[in-house]
């Protein structure tokens, strides 16, 4: 291997006077650069110092207790040395309070180094740093100070060239946690408190504002967040977006729905004004909703309350479930439900019997969904296999003494007391396949009701029935209790008269949109695959 040129040995260091060894390239105590001055004329005799470790590894056999050390300037009489030019510095700075050493901090030997001493590092070699621990901006050898053994200055060979200086982050200023290394890092500005706080969407960054970091994200990286719908609708209407009136998206909550039922901003599909439907009126309530399994509530109903000529209260429940292989059965229960409703409530005031005027209702209801199949001649070309609208009919009248039902296919009527001691009652027969093998004898109930044609309807209103068959009942029940007018949508997850009767809450009677609520909830719970539609009407009636 190549080896470095060699000058003649020199005895001691020209800067510290500290003996030096042969072979040695630097001196052990200050560092000196010994290859950078020619050997200056033996003066005094090599003694070593007793620090009782190696300098360096050229003198690591003279370590040892008991050597002579050097005597000092002034014992030999000779004047106070000047200040070196360029002497050592210590590889991290102390705090200007603290006192300065007699001795240097001299690298100590490592006890399994058998002897062996540390190796010498010059002051150049390391990088210093502050008392704040950042990197110095000068270098090294910019803060000299003073050898206690050094006699003579010389020349210093020129530092090799130091680094760029790095920016300092602002004082007081957090650290962020990611370091952008193709451009220098940018002071974090502390948040201004602002006494108003503003929405999340009025939270945009200022031109030439710098983002602060947070935990675990990057530089210039900005959350995302949803938009605050107040914003969004104050925006909208300010950019004339969204027209006075118009609904807000329920997803999105930034676009206006458009005439199609859809999002003009993200295209969501809005809940239709029929999905759920909730009504309270004086003593009676109704629920309707859509299900967990249909793309839209096909049912509907009509609730009101009116007074007989004797003064005495009437309460009135229409429900009607839309038939799903018909077509638009949506429109067809939705016009029987407000045609019979406003049948009986006109016809009862008049002092019409609540049982004729049940009939009457069912008539109107069956000519109103019958008028909605009267389409123009093209519409039934374009579309020959479509059925004509058609629904089911279940009602109920509720008078002070006096309980009269109605249908027209598998839609019923229940009788829950309100003293659950007493046994309640189912108030109509289906208009079903499983209802006439039952009555035929020829299945028994539970058999009947699990085939898969129990549900199929031998009666309905609508222009393609087989004929109108009205059917109506008058009952006088002796205490009070609570009627309950729903479709298959509820009864097939409380099938019997004991299972409905438990599922009604016990103060249904005085509370009845909670309970039909709660019924709901009910057939929710059991799988929702139809539309739920359930009313609630106290018995007597309630003024």
């Amino acid at each position: 291997m190549s080896q470095m040129p060699q000058q003649a040995a020199l005895s001691k260091c020209p800067s510290c006077e500290e003996p030096l060894e042969p072979g040695d390239r630097f001196c052990g105590a200050c560092g000196y650069d010994l290859s950078a001055v020619p050997a200056p004329p033996v003066d005094h005799p090599t003694i070593t110092m007793n620090t009782g470790n190696a300098m360096n590894t050229g003198n690591a056999g003279k370590a040892g207790n008991g050597a002579v050390p050097s005597p000092s300037p002034a014992e030999r009489g000779a004047p106070p040395p000047p200040p070196p030019v360029a002497p050592p510095a210590p590889p991290a700075a102390r705090p200007a309070s603290a006192p300065m050493p007699t001795e240097p901090d001299w690298p100590g030997v490592r006890p399994d180094s058998s002897g062996v001493s540390a190796p010498t590092h010059r002051p150049a070699d390391l990088a210093g740093t502050d008392s704040a621990g950042l990197p110095l901006t000068g270098h090294p050898r910019s803060h000299p100070h003073p050898h206690p053994h050094s006699q003579h200055s010389a020349p210093v060979p020129p530092p090799p060239p130091a680094a760029p200086p790095a920016t300092a982050p602002a004082a007081g200023a957090p650290r962020s946690s990611g370091v952008r290394f193709d451009r220098p890092a940018q002071p974090v500005a502390a948040p201004i408190a602002d006494p108003v706080p503003q929405p999340r969407a009025q939270q945009v960054p200022r031109p030439g504002a710098q983002p602060v970091a947070g935990p675990g994200t990057q530089p210039e990286e900005y959350p995302l967040q949803a938009p605050d719908p107040r914003v969004a609708a104050e925006q909208g209407g300010e950019q004339g977006s969204a027209a006075p009136g118009s609904t807000v998206c329920v997803a999105c909550r930034a676009g206006r729905v458009d005439d199609d039922g859809y999002c003009e901003n993200c295209g969501h599909a809005q809940p239709r004004e029929r999905d759920h439907m909730e009504q309270e009126c004086g003593p009676l309530a109704a629920v309707s909703d859509r299900g967990l399994r249909h793309h839209r509530n096909e049912d509907s109903f009509g609730i009101g309350t009116t007074t007989l000529p004797d003064g005495s209260p009437a309460s009135v429940a229409i429900v009607c479930d839309g038939v799903s292989s018909a077509t638009r059965p949506d429109e067809a229960s939705l016009a029987a439900a407000r045609v019979a409703s406003a049948s009986l409530l006109a016809a009862l005031p008049r002092g019409t019997h609540p049982q004729q005027a049940m009939h009457e209702a069912i008539i109107a209801a069956s000519d109103a969904v019958n008028a909605l199949a009267d389409e123009p001649e093209t519409e039934r070309e374009r579309a020959p296999h479509q059925n004509s609208p058609a629904c089911t009919f279940v009602g109920a009248v509720v008078t002070d003494g006096l309980l009269v039902v109605g249908w027209v296919g598998d839609s019923r009527v229940y009788w829950v007391p309100v003293d659950r001691a007493a046994p309640p009652a189912r108030l109509t027969e289906d208009d079903s396949w499983a209802a006439q093998m039952v009555a035929a004898g020829l299945m028994g109930e539970a058999e009947a009701y699990a085939d898969q044609r129990a549900h199929a309807i031998t009666g309905w209103l609508g222009a393609d029935a087989y004929e109108l068959d009205p059917h109506t009942a008058s009952f006088k029940p002796d205490r009070p209790g609570v009627v309950v007018v729903c479709t298959d949508g509820l009864w097939n997850y409380a099938e019997s008269v004991e299972e409905m009767a438990r599922a009604v809450p016990v103060d249904a009677a005085v509370r009845p949109l909670h309970g039909a609520r709660v019924l709901l909830g009910h057939a929710l719970d059991g799988g929702g695959h139809d539309n739920v539609t359930v009313a609630l009407v106290p018995f007597p009636a309630v003024p």
